[in-house]
Formats: structure tokens, C-alpha cells, sequence
């Protein structure tokens, strides 16, 4: 576990930053920009869940921010330095757990019959800005994966996790506002 001691290192003042294995990297290089925009989605997953969402959910999205930290880790460190370090992974099973909240929540939807829409309530709204975070971070991830090996199970995650916040996206809103809010094609 880290101890920080001190926040500023000044070590990133011209533009680099460190890997968990120690290398010195520029903060805009492909490995940085993933791992930061996990960052990220992590904090709109906590804003999601700071707006009051459904205690089923929160409690599913405190799992998902733990996962996060450990999908941080596993882009942090590179592939042949997790040989001489044992850092948080993603694993097979997080993606099953993904999967499980999925089938879970699924059973009280409806099937679609059209596309919904961003919006409706509040947390459902913010789960929408978490899924496309989640997207970019995917994209980021598979951008990265052209030039340097990632965990195996990262981009995944990443694809199931997506699917995840939309289908809470559509409970939320089913608990809070009734419905889904359609496309309407003919607008």
C-alpha cells in the first residue's frame, strides 16, 4: 500500500512522469493518457454515485471504483515489470462480476425498442457521462495496445463496464423517473 507523505515531488514540473516501475515518461504518451482518462472515469462514477443514485447501484459502483484503481494499476506498471512486481490487476473475475451486476439489473428492464437518450434523472444523467468516459478510456486503452502490451484483461473490462453503466443508467431511471427518455427518430 503507498504512503504519500508529500503530495508535490516536483518531479513533473518539464513534462514527464513516472511509471510504477520507475520509468520517466511524457504525461501526453499513450500509457498515461489511458491510465488517466481511468482516472477520470472514476471520478465521474463517484460524482454518479455522489448524486443518489439507488442504494443497489451505489453499493455496485463502490465494487466498479475499487476495480478502477486496480485497472489503474494494471496500465501503470508495464507488462514485463508485473514479472518483479505483484500489483492489482483486472482479472477474469472482475469481468464475471461485471457481467453478474448486468444480468442482475436486466431483470427488471424491459427489452428496447428503440434508442433512449441521455437524461431523465439526475444520477441516470450522470451515469451517461460515465459510460462515454468509459468508452473514450477504452479507446484510449486500444490506441495504446498498438504500440505496447496491456494486461489481458483490460480492454474487457473496459467493454463490459460500458455496458454496465447503460443498463443502470435505464434502472435509475426506471426507479426514479418511471422510463426510459426515446429517441424520437421523426423529431
Amino acid at each position: 500500500m503507498p504512503r504519500l507523505t508529500k503530495i508535490y515531488t516536483k518531479t513533473g514540473d518539464k513534462g514527464q512522469t513516472g511509471l510504477g516501475g520507475g520509468q520517466r515518461v511524457p504525461k501526453d504518451s499513450p500509457r498515461i493518457v489511458a491510465y488517466g482518462t481511468v482516472d477520470e472515469l472514476n471520478s465521474v462514477v463517484g460524482v454518479a454515485v455522489a448524486a443518489g443514485l439507488t442504494k443497489k447501484l451505489a453499493l455496485m459502483l463502490k465494487r466498479v471504483q475499487n476495480d478502477l484503481f486496480h485497472l489503474g494499476s494494471d496500465l501503470c506498471v508495464l507488462e514485463d515489470d508485473k514479472k518483479k512486481f505483484k500489483i492489482p490487476q483486472i482479472e477474469e473475475r472482475h469481468i464475471k462480476q461485471l457481467e453478474a451486476f448486468i444480468d442482475e439489473l436486466q431483470k427488471s428492464l424491459k427489452p428496447l425498442d428503440s434508442f433512449i437518450l441521455p437524461g431523465g434523472s439526475l444520477g441516470a444523467s450522470h451515469l451517461h457521462v460515465a459510460r462515454t468516459v468509459c468508452r473514450r478510456a477504452e479507446r484510449c486503452v486500444l490506441s495504446l495496445q498498438r504500440y505496447e502490451a496491456v494486461g489481458p484483461f483490460v480492454l474487457m473490462y473496459l467493454n463490459r463496464l460500458s455496458d454496465l453503466l447503460f443498463v443502470m443508467s435505464r434502472y435509475e431511471n426506471l426507479k426514479k423517473h418511471g422510463k426510459d427518455v426515446l429517441w424520437d427518430s421523426y423529431a
